[in-house]
């Protein structure tokens, strides 16, 4: 009897991945040590390695995927201006005289930084130096205040737009081809990146409405753990508030709203976004004079309506005077947009925040790309060994039918979520089992939101959650690891709680994308 290689294969590199080594090269090693072994015992096909190049090209070249560096970039940028500081510091003063208010003004400005940032990590730096010190000197309950400032911070994973949709959304639309494929159809269906983000819009929203209505509770049975802020500020006036939420609202709405709307490609969006954060990076770095950053905002706004409504052809033959015209003032739009992103550039540069943004970004990057790529060489080796047509036959013949299938895939999901990261469960587990679960009859844009909550889980569940971690690293010194541990176990249940909402009334986020496309 013959070894399993391929269950060898991925008990590989579980192991290999908690000792310590680095994913990327973990899967391409694991990959290789066991394409060789199958090849020495007649159980792999060297020759499917010459897929490989074909797989490489395929994923560098993908629409989709060529719009995480400009999300990523557009984070890093609203990030590293100190935008979140405002945010923070507007909302405590707003909501601080509410019982649990502190907490309420972190959870929704946890949310407006997901839509605009879509970053874990500087999410909950900044509310972990910024409003975790605010909470503690208000009498906030320690482990109560960390698992709200970690959890807060998770929900750019859920909230679009995210890296982790944007990885999903391929990988799901890469696995409902496969089922169709499998199912003899010829006329195949895709998933869109601005599906998911639809689907993911309102369950969101729902984690959010979960988390605020938790703290109200919470307040309310135990006032000692979240009082009202003891020594308030005035009030924020209204333009104190327009000008702290104003900007990032209105870049969330551009960038969703393009994509949701099908004006623009996800790639396109990403741009508007990365353009916009720039322009706000610049307000805050100016003196007060903004009035070039303002014209070139307003010129993009412009730009856009004008090439929507009456688009710019002068090549052609027939080309008359408006076509001249709107040619003409297309240009002079053009020209002052180019002036302010010329401007942002320089002030950003000269205020030390584009090296350290565009150094971030090529990091972040790389490590997505590099997991992506060397991930799709594991797939690969797996696949050959018949590793894909083990777990077809496993999750088929489950007793239980398609429901039990589901909710073993999501339990191993959630486990795997405390030692291993989301960008790694996508790539490495999920092209194994979804397209067995979209052929079962799951609609594969639920199913997709399902596990993107679970994913979002994995931030949180110690002992590798890097939400922990982030918080770990920022928080003051008197907060010890075991309240941020035990502060979001809670929050842990208040995620399942989510996912078993959207498991029994899927229309919450199949209702947007239905509405939409």
């Amino acid at each position: 009897m013959s070894l399993p290689l391929d269950l060898l294969m991925f008990a590989a590199l579980i192991g290999a991945i908690l000792i310590g080594y680095p994913v990327s090269f973990t899967l391409a090693g694991v990959a290789t040590l066991f394409a060789l072994a199958g090849w020495a015992t007649g159980q792999f096909d060297p020759g499917l390695l010459g897929a490989l190049g074909q797989r490489v090209f395929g994923l560098m070249t993908n629409q989709v995927l060529t719009a995480i560096p400009l999300f990523v970039f557009m984070g890093i940028v609203l990030e590293k201006s100190r935008i979140a500081e405002d945010l923070l510091e507007t909302a405590g003063r707003l909501f601080g005289p509410l019982r649990g208010g502190l907490g309420i003004s972190v959870v929704l400005v946890g949310a407006l930084l997901a839509a605009s940032t879509g970053i874990v990590g500087a999410t909950v730096v900044a509310m972990g130096l910024i409003a975790l010190p605010t909470m503690l000197r208000n009498g906030y309950d320690p482990k109560l205040a960390s698992g709200i400032v970690c959890t807060s911070g998770t929900l750019g994973q859920i909230i679009p737009p995210s890296t982790l949709l944007i990885i999903l959304s391929d990988v799901m639309s890469n696995a409902y081809q496969q089922a169709q494929f499998r199912e003899g159809k010829f006329t195949i269906d895709t998933i869109s990146v601005g599906q998911i983000f639809a689907a993911a819009l309102l369950p969101g929203l729902t984690l959010v409405g979960i988390y605020i209505l938790y703290l109200l509770g919470k307040a309310w049975l135990n006032p000692a753990s979240a009082p009202a802020m003891k020594a308030l500020d005035t009030r924020p006036a209204r333009r104190e508030i327009a000008a702290a939420i104003l900007p990032p609202v209105l870049l969330i709405v551009a960038v969703l709203g393009s994509i949701l709307g099908g004006i623009a490609t996800p790639s396109e969006a990403a741009s508007v976004g990365a353009i916009g954060a720039l322009l706000m990076a610049s307000a805050r770095q100016s003196k007060g004079e903004n009035r070039l950053v303002f014209a070139g905002a307003a010129a993009l706004g412009l730009l856009a309506v004008l090439i929507g409504v009456h688009p710019v052809r002068l090549q052609r033959s027939d080309a008359g005077l408006v076509d001249w015209l709107v040619g003409g003032l297309a240009t002079v739009l053009v020209l002052i947009a180019a002036a302010a992103i010329a401007q942002a550039l320089h002030r950003t540069f000269r205020g030390g925040v584009l090296k350290p943004v565009m150094t971030s970004t090529m990091s972040v990057t790389a490590m997505i790309f590099a997991t992506i790529l060397t991930a799709s060489v594991f797939s690969l080796v797996f696949r050959g060994l018949g590793g894909d047509l083990r777990v077809e036959e496993f999750l088929a013949n489950m007793p239980g039918g398609p429901q039990a299938a589901l909710l073993f895939v999501m339990a191993l999901i959630f486990v795997l979520g405390f030692f291993l990261d989301f960008v790694e469960i996508s790539v490495i587990l999920l092209p194994l089992v979804a397209p067995v679960l979209i052929m079962m009859g799951h609609d594969p844009v639920w199913l997709s939101i399902l596990i993107a909550i679970n994913l979002q889980t994995s931030f949180l569940t110690p002992p590798f959650g890097f939400s922990l971690f982030y918080l770990r690293g920022a928080a003051p010194k008197e907060i010890t690891t075991g309240q941020i541990y035990r502060g979001v176990i809670p929050f842990i249940g208040l995620q399942i709680l989510g996912m078993a909402l959207i498991w029994l009334w899927p229309s919450v986020a199949t209702f947007l994308p239905k509405l939409a496309f």
